[in-house]
């Protein structure tokens, strides 16, 4: 399963990506804004998830939007989750130590599309061959 080196290596490999250290917590940037950051779960988390602790790393990442956020938890509860904290927010939490490292990569490339500049994201789509 996927872990924080993985996010790190998938993150900066895209363009004008930057890493950053926000609040004691790793936030990964395209043109100073977020696409994926670790997130701890705070205690309103833990009790609206009947948790006692975290039971491991949580990634939250950007969504184009509330359905594809939806979708997602929809398509694998163990993998992808939120909170009342995220309501009307296009952001999903990703249990990391659940994910395979092949899907991870799909979610930091939307995550990181759905945030960057429109023209940087055309050019780096275009440049992949057909």
């Amino acid at each position: 399963m996927a872990g924080w080196e993985d996010v790190r290596e998938l993150a900066l490999g895209l363009p004008d990506t930057t890493e950053t250290l926000s609040r004691g917590e790793m936030h990964w940037r395209v043109h100073h804004k977020a696409f994926v950051w670790e997130r701890r779960l705070r205690r309103p988390d833990l009790e609206e998830l009947h948790l006692d602790e975290q039971g491991g790393p949580v990634l939250a990442a950007r969504v184009e939007d509330e359905a594809v956020k939806r979708a997602l938890v929809v398509e694998d509860r163990s993998v992808f989750f939120t909170t009342r904290h995220f309501d009307g927010w296009p952001v999903v939490l990703v249990r990391l130590d659940r994910i395979s490292r092949r899907r991870l990569s799909e979610v930091v490339a939307e995550a990181w599309l759905s945030r960057a500049p429109a023209r940087l994201a055309r050019e780096h789509l275009e440049s992949f061959p057909d």
